[in-house]
């Protein structure tokens, strides 16, 4: 399969000589599922030489399986209720979340520690970055990429030379009970590499100056290596803001929707100066359930419980009460004007993928069975502008991941881990009753789009389907 989607005849044709009726049909229902699978973006045809498309086309009509997207979308296997697209997407292409997937990139052999950096191959990964800005932009490079995305975000104006961008990462597995920056942890936290791609590409393709850029996790202390390696070179001047060094801005309390007990929560100022965020999150599952980018903000608050500040916060009892229909702290974290309504990009790091936020990532359990990847490594990356539809698909990947849900129980069989997503999806009229406000008094109408795949094999979305509404799903593979 091309770059661009398309499907090249002349080497599925080469494959078939003499077989039988039935491994034929089999390619040509295969085919049917790559033409109408979001991997193929909007290409709904065969390409290659008239001859052999004529060829596959003639095996498809004798099937009476014509190559649409329509015709192709197989019943629908999830574990969450399907329903009809909620919300409205957002974003320079709106409700687009593009996957990049490139199985080079990822080389660990099992041994040793997940994250060590010569597991990754850094050029590979730069590309992914820099081909699903393009990509998620609606551009051809990253340059104009990023242009779309910020002039979408601001309104018109794009970025301008000065402005900062505070860079959310998740570092909750590295020093997790104690002061070790050594990052020598087998749980999983924000993947080095992939880090350093991210900043390498806003310095050289979006044109922020290093010293503009501030990565933080005041819930966490990030690893040395990782400061070090993304602190080189044309990086230089790039800040890093941890538990230890963050300070609360005390004129910008988090407001929540609902009251409940719990500490006031501080904003760092590394994000109440910033004009943007960026939330890089982990594709990963959680002890309740799932973690993606809307709790990733859980590292995004200070309240003097320096280990634990969503504890402190008493967020985690609105995670383990396995209902529908209940209040969100995550909503009014994606909600929040200095957060969510401030991020120009979500981006979730699939490189390795962890069943859950406290367990150590091995070889065997980081290898999921789903296809594409087939028992490797995920060696991915997702981006999107819309908080609820990057979301919704990793909450997708994971429920229908063995690897995940076979050590995992709080996910397993469990869709009541979407009830944030039901809560931000028709957050004008939440199922709880919640009037979510951005924290500054302003009710909050939508926060993007959410729903879930026709099925596990083909992975597709309303917007992949042809619709006017729901999340579009694009996939490079390298």
């Amino acid at each position: 399969m091309r770059r661009d989607g398309a499907v090249d005849a002349a080497d599925v044709v080469m494959y078939t000589q003499g077989v039988n009726e039935m491994k034929k049909i089999a390619i040509v229902l295969t085919f049917c599922l790559l033409i109408s699978c979001a991997a193929c973006g909007t290409s709904e045809k065969i390409s290659g030489t008239e001859e052999t498309a004529s060829e596959i086309q003639g095996w498809v009509n004798e099937l009476e399986l014509p190559l649409t997207k329509e015709a192709a979308v197989m019943p629908y296997d999830g574990i969450y209720p399907q329903h009809e697209p909620y919300g409205t997407g957002i974003g320079a292409m709106p409700g687009r979340v593009v996957w990049t997937y490139d199985p080079d990139s990822v080389s660990w052999d099992g041994n040793g520690y997940w994250w060590e950096i010569d597991h990754f191959d850094e050029r590979a990964i730069l590309s992914m970055v820099n081909d699903s800005i393009a990509s998620l932009g609606g551009k051809e490079n990253a340059k104009d990429g990023w242009k779309a995305l910020f002039t979408a975000h601001n309104g018109g104006a794009g970025y301008r030379s000065g402005e900062r961008i505070a860079v959310k990462a998740n570092i909750n597995g590295s020093a997790v009970y104690d002061d070790d920056t050594s990052g020598e942890t087998k749980m999983s936290y924000t993947n080095p590499v992939l880090l350093k791609a991210l900043l390498t590409s806003l310095v050289e393709e979006a044109g922020v100056a290093a010293e503009d850029i501030t990565v933080y996790d005041v819930s966490r202390l990030f690893p040395d290596y990782m400061v070090e390696m993304c602190t080189e070179g044309n990086l230089r001047g790039i800040h890093f803001v941890d538990r230890d060094t963050g300070v609360a801005d005390e004129s910008a309390p988090i407001v929540w929707s609902r009251s409940f007990s719990g500490k006031v929560n501080l904003l760092p100022t590394c994000v109440t100066e910033a004009a943007y965020v960026i939330n890089l999150a982990n594709l990963k599952g959680h002890s309740y359930g799932i973690t993606l980018c809307g709790k990733n903000h859980f590292g995004s608050f200070i309240n003097g419980n320096a280990m634990r500040p969503p504890e402190g916060a008493d967020l985690h009892q609105w995670l383990t009460r396995n209902e529908m229909g209940i209040y969100s702290p995550i909503v009014d974290l994606m909600a929040n004007a200095d957060l969510g309504g401030k991020t120009v990009l979500y981006m979730l790091d699939a490189l390795i993928c962890a069943p859950s936020e406290g367990a150590s990532i091995t070889g065997d359990n980081s290898r999921w069975q789903q296809a594409p990847f087939n028992g490797n490594y995920t060696s991915s990356v997702f981006v999107s502008q819309d908080p609820v539809a990057i979301d919704s698909v990793g909450a997708d990947f994971l429920m229908n991941e063995p690897a995940v849900t076979g050590n995992n129980g709080a996910l397993r069989g469990n869709p009541t881990v979407e009830n944030y997503l039901h809560e931000a999806g028709l957050v004008a009229e939440a199922p709880s009753g919640t009037v979510y406000t951005d924290s500054r008094g302003h009710t909050v109408t939508n926060l993007g789009v959410h729903e879930h795949w026709c099925s596990s094999a083909e992975k597709l979305y309303s917007r992949n389907l042809g619709k006017d509404e729901g999340i579009e799903l694009i996939c490079i593979i390298k």
